[in-house]
């Protein structure tokens, strides 16, 4: 049965959204799709074979061995009580800025995040120290809830990341490049947040934290550099050739463990099985995810989808800016009702060889992309990071948006300066002879 590429593409997205529609999980709803798509241009015993084949060797990659390593690490950042020490050591060098506390907030957020990887850990694991605090000190709740919910993400784009990894195996690009590509634009997502807490906080006079003794600092500092090392440990280790990026995920479950048991004391050898087996739930998901999204990239391969739709783009316009902004509108969308892990395995096979067509390296486009869905986890309806930081504060949803909207500009702006600006992604990368 002959087909043309717009009928594979309609069958292909109508049937995967229907899914969605219907409450089907994204992994099944991947599967169904591409293997109904795949049957209508052969045999269905033979689709079905493709399919299963590729589900196996679409996880079958050295690299993605990562994966579970930085989930678990994350699990035992979580359950180790590295947040406090975290907010504490941020204190100190923000604390006394207008809207101290929530700068804090934003700069434990983000050391927290880099090292968890997790928006929505870091969302409740620092927000439920840090609202109730600013809310004691005349903060306004929303105000501080608004911050927290803004600078979650940050972990999704500074390493130790998961989704880091998994675009680089999926586009076929440097991870170490990836990993490394990540430390300015996540940064630069912190200090656009932190700009617009200055502003407000200015503007109705929070206050600030007082100078902490010469003692108590030097305590603060050195109680939290161990934590602080693990960021040392895998870039230095990474950098240095000492180890690769795979490996140092496990580096970091073994330091993390080290950290947890011998010097802060906060998790028992008790504790293990229960944190193994949050980290093995977690693992699992992600996993079968990227197997059921490696059906649904060969069936875009296969009938020269991606082709397809990049062609219909540059017929809009042959204006790489004008292209590339389109993209960030797309993704913005997509974003907003989709998590970040299926919409990457799902989008970046398709607009990958759109930049590539107009000279964009694979890093830059990845960590471009990842900022953008990024900030889908703070937007609604399906926002994580979003719901579980409104959780933590004790506000509704609908309540937080006026809030937050100055957020989504700063950070809009850190995003448009990252993908029209190559420097701020490539820059480390090519220091370290990853590009």
């Amino acid at each position: 049965m002959t087909m043309s590429v717009v009928q594979v593409g309609l069958i292909l997205i109508g049937t995967f959204f229907l899914l969605l529609a219907l409450s089907v999980p994204v992994s099944i709803s991947l599967i169904v799709s591409s293997v109904l798509t795949t049957a209508c241009v052969m045999d269905l015993d033979l689709a079905t074979f493709v399919a299963s084949q590729k589900m196996i060797t679409g996880v079958d990659s050295f690299s993605l061995i990562a994966v579970p390593f930085f989930i678990l690490c994350g699990v035992l950042m979580n359950s180790g009580g590295i947040a406090q020490k975290l907010i504490n050591f941020a204190k100190l060098f923000v604390g006394f800025i207008p809207g101290g506390l929530a700068h804090t907030n934003i700069l434990g957020s983000t050391l927290f995040g880099s090292i968890s990887g997790s928006s929505v850990a870091a969302s409740i694991a620092v927000g439920g120290v840090m609202i109730p605090l600013e809310e004691k000190e005349g903060y306004d709740r929303k105000f501080a809830a608004a911050a927290n919910i803004a600078s979650a993400p940050t972990g999704l784009i500074i390493p130790p990341s998961g989704i880091l990894i998994i675009y680089a195996v999926l586009s076929g690009c440097s991870v170490v490049g990836m990993i490394m590509s990540g430390y300015i634009p996540g940064f630069m997502w912190c200090i656009a947040c932190m700009m617009v807490a200055f502003v407000i906080a200015k503007k109705n006079k929070y206050p600030t934290t007082k100078a902490v003794p010469a003692r108590v600092f030097i305590h603060t500092f050195i109680d939290a550099v161990p934590s602080l090392l693990l960021i040392v440990i895998i870039v230095g280790g990474v950098c240095s050739g000492i180890f690769t990026a795979t490996e140092s995920a496990a580096v970091a479950v073994a330091y993390t463990l080290f950290l947890s048991i011998v010097c802060y004391r906060t998790i028992k050898i008790k504790d293990l099985p229960a944190i193994l087996c949050d980290a093995c739930e977690t693992t699992a998901v992600i996993m079968f995810l990227i197997a059921a999204s490696s059906i649904m990239s060969f069936v875009m391969s296969f009938t020269g989808l991606p082709a397809a739709i990049g062609k219909a783009m540059l017929s809009i316009s042959s204006n790489p800016y004008v292209v590339l902004l389109m993209i960030n509108i797309i993704f913005l969308v997509v974003g907003t009702f989709m998590d970040i892990t299926p919409a990457v395995l799902i989008f970046a096979p398709i607009f990958l060889p759109v930049v590539k067509s107009f000279g964009m390296h694979p890093i830059h486009f990845g960590i471009m992309m990842i900022m953008n869905l990024g900030i889908g986890n703070i937007t609604p309806p399906v926002g994580s990071a979003l719901f579980s930081g409104c959780s933590v504060a004790g506000i509704d949803m609908e309540d937080m948006i006026k809030p937050i909207l100055p957020f989504y500009g700063a950070i809009f702006a850190a995003l448009m300066l990252v993908a029209y600006v190559p420097w701020f992604s490539m820059v480390i990368p090519t220091l370290v002879g990853a590009v």
